[in-house]
């Protein structure tokens, strides 16, 4: 879909969920944001890290809440060494989801395009949080918000559509962070798994907050004024200020030196007309400004109403309070219940009379206001900061992080070696593994599929890795460095396929270089499908290998027994561009076969057939999946490679019911047997190689003798037996 497709989708959506009114705010914000979006585009994608919040909440038109939930946790868990980033969800990039191990989602409804997102990340094995402060889940909680029934009918309607999407979009998730024990006992009925993290104050907070208690102390020390604060927030607390409301008429009737100072939406009672001087509104301040205002005052007030949805409100009013030497007043409920030491870090009310009672000995005992709200601060800057709250977070998420690992491949083009580490990622990522493939070659490749399978991309060139990996494998030499450079991989693994120093020839620079990462820079487990390579790991570089042997998928190839008596096909298979696959052996053998009996069939990857090839059809880069057509539709397989740690092209084409000609090697002896299951000949001993073919064409006892023990040797290697063995293979 085109990108003026996509916003127009997204116009209608908001449109129909919030109106005109929404959709204009949204889209002031959205043109706000275009700046910052363009300059951060380059990165969406190509970063890995261990986190994404996914913030559901206009930070223009509400920026307390996500500033809190979204911001201030991104602090707190980068003072904990977790590398984290923000989006918001209209601005979601779907390829985000192979960026990060764990998404957290902040009060956003659900949409088709989120819930995409949240289902693949599920299917990869990624780890999905919901992060609500308020119980806005569900319109039982809601419906007791008094000011919802000055809605009209289409206003209330869109809202409570709001509150089922946000419910819908939390029961997709594992699981939730809240910010008080009474939201926790709530969210507990949708979602069994519930952790604790209260609202805490940043560094920037703590820092503007010092600095606006020096700017005001001297100031109040030498004022008679006594300054009560109700920093409302929205018109939805009205109800909270009529609890308060008479015991603050008395006061002021009766103390003239008493002042009220009203930050936010707040309806001004009639009953306060004969002192409305006193009485004096602020409107709505940036935070960075909020302090400064709070510490003008001498008394903050937090009254609350006592119901569902409150005692699950936070105490956010106390701590932005407390962090300016400011004593609070506040409902004995929920999180100031919780939060607050009475008469110690302040001061909790149960009736009118607390309330007044309360009020007039702070406003006579200054030296009590300062006590109070000194030990409020102490207590605050040490226990609800970032910096020093952000320990237990960071554990809960580590802890719901779903093991992963990178495979870092030096191509994507599925050859013999990369199609083994695909396997491997297929079975780790079925059970339950987060897979992430890294591609040291230069494309950008996002997703790649494998036998069904999508795996995510991360191209090593192009991407900035700053997340962790419990465990990392190198699949060829050249990518030994990822493993040697990056610092956050917990295990590495070196998955070695061959002796790799032989793929390059004497004085080639390279050869030195494969050689070296027998010996990494890093602490490594070799790991090998080969008794072969376990074999030299062992005796040249005193290198102890797991060991596990490489399957097939036998349905895949399943094919019949050949017919002699028409025209014979023979394969040949390899990179004729790599000298160790020798394939020009193969051709010199073929070329003197009579063409009018034979037809010569060549399978490569990479490189296209020589001049003096004799080739009746050639195969080049064939979609994994349909290589067994080819196999199945020849007679016999001739493979003359010199090097090979295990051999496919043989294993693959018994499976089908055909035969194997080959040159020995270390690679797939481990499984042929000469006139076993295969006929063998020498190296360079062209006239055996022909006289194998013939063999195999004249002989019908022995093709029946290689037919049965070709079989059962592909059967003994199925994938689906070594799933187990493969996950250990992996295991610390």
């Amino acid at each position: 879909m085109s990108k003026i497709g996509e916003l127009g989708k997204k116009v209608e959506f908001v449109l129909k969920k919030e109106g005109i009114s929404g959709l204009a705010k949204k889209s002031y914000t959205y043109v706000k944001l275009t700046g910052p979006r363009m300059k951060e585009k380059k990165y969406i994608g190509k970063v890995f890290k261990d986190v994404l919040f996914i913030n559901g909440v206009d930070f223009n038109a509400l920026p307390h809440p996500p500033r809190y939930r979204v911001l201030h946790q991104i602090e707190q868990l980068q003072a904990n060494n977790i590398d984290c980033d923000q989006n918001f969800y209209l601005h979601l990039d779907f390829d985000q989801v192979r960026n990060y191990r764990v998404f957290i989602i902040y009060r956003a409804p659900y949409n088709e395009e989120l819930g995409k997102f949240i289902r693949k990340a599920k299917e990869l094995n990624k780890t999905v949080i919901y992060d609500i402060d308020d119980l806005v889940i569900d319109t039982k909680y809601t419906d007791t918000i008094k000011y919802l029934k000055t809605m009209s009918p289409e206003e209330k309607s869109g809202y409570d559509q709001g509150v089922r999407d946000m419910q819908r979009t939390l029961s997709m998730c594992d699981a939730v962070i809240t910010t008080t024990e009474g939201m926790a006992n709530e969210l507990k009925k949708y979602c069994p798994k519930v952790f604790i993290n209260r609202n805490t104050a940043s560094e920037e907070m703590v820092s503007l907050s010092e600095k606006a208690f020096e700017s005001e102390r001297v100031v109040k020390e030498n004022s008679s004024i006594v300054k009560l604060g109700y920093f409302s927030g929205s018109i939805t607390h009205n109800d909270d200020f009529i609890l308060i409301q008479p015991a603050i008429e008395k006061l002021m009737k009766k103390y003239t030196n008493v002042e009220l100072h009203i930050v936010g939406l707040l309806d001004i009672p009639k009953e306060f007309e004969s002192f409305k001087d006193r009485v004096i509104a602020h409107p709505f301040v940036n935070w960075k400004e909020l302090p400064k205002l709070i510490a003008s005052i001498d008394i903050n007030l937090a009254p609350l109403e006592s119901s569902i949805f409150n005692e699950a409100k936070s105490e956010n009013k106390w701590i932005e309070a407390a962090l300016v030497h400011v004593p609070t007043v506040a409902s004995n409920l929920g999180a100031f219940k919780r939060m607050i030491q009475n008469k110690e870090t302040g001061i909790l009310c149960d009736t009118t009379e607390d309330w007044y009672d309360a009020l007039e000995m702070l406003i006579l005992k200054q030296e009590l206001r300062k006590s109070i709200g000194d030990k409020a601060y102490e207590y605050c800057k040490n226990n609800c900061t970032t910096v020093l709250t952000g320990y237990p977070l960071a554990k809960f998420l580590k802890s719901m992080m779903q093991p992963n690992i990178a495979f870092v491949l030096p191509a994507l083009n599925i050859s013999g070696g990369i199609m083994v580490a695909f396997e491997h990622c297929r079975i780790l990522k079925e059970h339950g593994i987060d897979v992430t493939i890294i591609n040291d070659d230069y494309d950008q490749t996002k997703w790649i599929t494998f036998d069904g399978v999508e795996f995510p991309v991360l191209p090593s060139r192009y991407s900035y890795f700053k997340g962790s990996f419990d465990k990392a494998v190198a699949t060829m030499w050249s990518t030994v460095n990822f493993l040697e450079k990056y610092s956050n991989i917990k295990q590495r693994f070196y998955l070695v396929q061959n002796f790799e120093t032989n793929f390059y020839q004497a004085n080639d620079s390279l050869r030195l270089k494969a050689n070296s990462k027998y010996s990494p820079n890093v602490p490594v487990t070799f790991l090998t499908i080969s008794k072969w390579c376990q074999k030299w790991l062992k005796e040249k570089y005193e290198k102890e290998a797991r060991y596990v042997p490489n399957g097939i998928h036998i349905n895949n190839y399943r094919g019949e027994k050949r017919n002699f008596e028409g025209k014979i096909r023979i394969l040949i298979e390899g990179d004729c561009g790599v000298y160790y696959k020798n394939v020009d052996e193969s051709f010199k053998i073929t070329n003197q076969l009579d063409h009018h009996k034979f037809e010569i069939w060549y399978l490569s990857y990479n490189a296209k057939p020589k001049d003096w090839y004799k080739v009746d059809k050639f195969f080049n880069k064939v979609p994994f999946e349909e290589v067994s057509k080819v196999y199945k539709s020849c007679h016999i397989l001739l493979k003359t490679s010199i090097l090979e740690s295990f051999s496919y092209p043989p294993l693959e084409m018994m499976a089908t019911g055909g035969y194997v000609v080959a040159v020995p090697n270390d690679g797939n002896k481990e499984y042929l047997k000469h006139e076993e299951n295969c006929l063998f000949y020498e190296r360079g001993n062209i006239e055996e190689g022909l006289k194998s073919i013939y063999k195999i064409c004249e002989d019908k006892e022995l093709r029946e003798n290689l037919y049965i023990n070709g079989l059962k040797t592909s059967q003994n290697r199925d994938w689906k037996a070594l799933d187990e063995k493969i996950v250990q293979f992996y295991s610390s």
